[in-house]
């Protein structure tokens, strides 16, 4: 099969989804021939078993998007077209021409369209977003991709569209180390883009209301993100005086980021809203134990003894936290192992590109449109 996806970036800053398709490639270009459309960035991501083709990108390139995509169309002439991330106008678009070409499209939300990101800035930037092509897109799209259960289960509830596949993403376990040792180091961490939606403050508030509990540890908050609110976590640190614990670590990534997860005790996402969530695997998979929240699809957390699924907020997290300082090394050691076996049972990438296969396949019957002599190229009047 010839595939052809659009993501909007790849740079080591988009975050899980930038991870999600560095990952997917890796074991998805082994089964099909595979092809990622995204933008030119500053320190885009290594992607391996897949052609890489950078598009225009500004708004004002509308012209030159459309034409670059349309001869990509042209030359691959893919069996399907998979189209990532909502809310950047360049997603719709790139969905909308592939249709017109009679292309079918697979659409992965991302968890971009789940309760909590859609009423943010509701009535400013998501309204005027779903007016113009942010809802026509999901009612077109082939087939919905989500990752979780619960993640179909808000899609549904938008009901703009009921044709939803449920692969969750994966993650190279077989090439990841497991942590040697369970003895307490004192570190926690907390690793993942910088952005309010992370619930940052819920971890901070709580290691305050512990800190007698806590002495001698070192709570780590790793990742990139906006520098004024970064500035505003480092304030909050202050004014709860846990700044001496706190270390804001900035961006880490290769075998310092795989240190990192080995080296916490505890791994803790105290998010108000993940689709996946791909750094928990990540931490599971390394042996650590990790606390995340209902705002996750998790809840294999507590079923799996490996950590612990919390309700969002201060008050749960300090709970969970108290949990995870009552527990002994040999506990830590058993969550520990469960959360590998979990991640090496459900999540390896090489089981999510055979899922993804699927269900490419189950949408593709009939003639392709090359077979169909359907050419992409000349202007159809639309914007």
């Amino acid at each position: 099969m010839r595939i052809l996806h659009f993501i909007p970036s790849i740079d080591r800053s988009s975050g899980g989804v930038g991870a999600y398709m560095q990952l997917l490639a890796k074991e998805l270009g082994k089964l099909c021939d595979l092809t990622i459309a995204t933008v030119a960035s500053e320190h885009p991501l290594p992607i391996e078993n897949a052609r890489v083709v950078t598009l225009p990108a500004g708004l004002s390139q509308y012209g030159a998007l459309k034409k670059a995509w349309r001869k990509l169309l042209d030359d691959i002439h893919p069996d399907m077209v998979h189209v990532n991330c909502c809310w950047m106008p360049q997603s719709a678009w790139t969905q909308k021409w592939a249709q017109q070409a009679g292309y079918k499209v697979v659409l992965s939300p991302h968890g971009m369209l789940e309760p909590w990101i859609l009423a943010r800035h509701y009535w400013t930037r998501k309204v005027p977003a779903l007016w113009l092509y942010q809802k026509q897109a999901v009612v077109k799209a082939d087939r919905l991709h989500a990752t979780a259960e619960s993640e179909k289960q808000n899609l549904l509830k938008l009901g703009y569209n009921n044709r939803i596949t449920v692969i969750a993403n994966g993650i190279d376990v077989e090439q990841i180390d497991m942590k040697a040792g369970w003895e307490r180091k004192k570190q926690i961490l907390f690793l993942s883009r910088i952005h309010v939606k992370k619930g940052i403050e819920f971890l901070l508030e709580a290691v305050a209301a512990l800190k007698e509990r806590f002495g001698g540890y070192t709570v780590r908050i790793a990742g990139e993100g906006e520098a004024e609110y970064i500035g505003q976590l480092r304030q909050k640190a202050l004014q709860l005086g846990i700044q001496d614990m706190v270390d804001f670590c900035g961006g880490v990534y290769g075998d310092r980021k795989w240190e990192l997860f080995r080296e916490a005790d505890l791994f803790v996402l105290p998010t108000y809203s993940e689709n996946f969530g791909i750094v928990v695997a990540e931490a599971l998979a390394c042996g650590t134990p990790v606390i995340t929240t209902t705002g996750t699809p998790w809840e294999e957390l507590n079923t799996w003894h490996c950590g612990w699924w919390t309700e969002i907020g201060t008050e749960p997290t300090i709970h969970a936290l108290n949990e995870f300082l009552d527990v002994s090394e040999k506990e830590l050691e058993q969550m520990g192992r469960n959360g590998r076996c979990l991640v090496e049972t459900q999540y390896s990438s090489k089981k999510v590109a055979e899922e993804m296969v699927r269900m490419y396949e189950g949408l593709t019957p009939g003639p392709s449109p090359k077979e169909r002599g359907v050419p992409c190229g000349g202007d159809d009047g639309l914007k």
